[in-house]
């Protein structure tokens, strides 16, 4: 005999047990009091997302979008503003492709933008 139990028999479970593992994916409730499903949570962290990145998005553009300006009025290489509308552009994608639900490119995109205005920084 090898000592292990068979195969077949596993641990018994009640139905309190099953109703209790139920009840703790359901903790969350909305404002009228029900509880939440976790679609309902799945939709609103993907809203919450798609917020952040096209709200994200329009303020780095607007960013650079004045700092082309500063540049431009200033008395600095060509490629500085440059640098810094093209980032802002790359920013401007990054909050449409947010807006749309493409979150993960867009958060590459920011950092992109972001990076490119960091470099056009560098040649003032």
């Amino acid at each position: 005999m090898s000592g292990r139990p068979d195969s077949d028999t596993g641990p018994e479970t009640t139905d309190s047990e099953a109703a209790a593992d139920q009840d703790e994916s359901h903790d969350l409730l909305d404002e009228s009091g029900d509880l939440l499903d976790e679609s309902d949570d799945v939709l609103e962290d993907a809203r919450r997302a798609r917020w952040t990145a096209a709200g994200t998005g329009a303020a780095l553009t607007l960013a650079g979008l004045a700092a082309a300006l500063l540049r431009l009025i200033r008395s600095a290489p060509a490629l500085v503003p440059a640098a810094y509308a093209g980032g802002a552009a790359v920013c401007a994608a990054a909050a449409v492709l947010g807006s749309r639900g493409r979150t993960r490119r867009a958060l590459w995109l920011l950092i992109a933008g972001v990076m490119v205005m960091a470099l056009g920084d560098q040649f003032d």
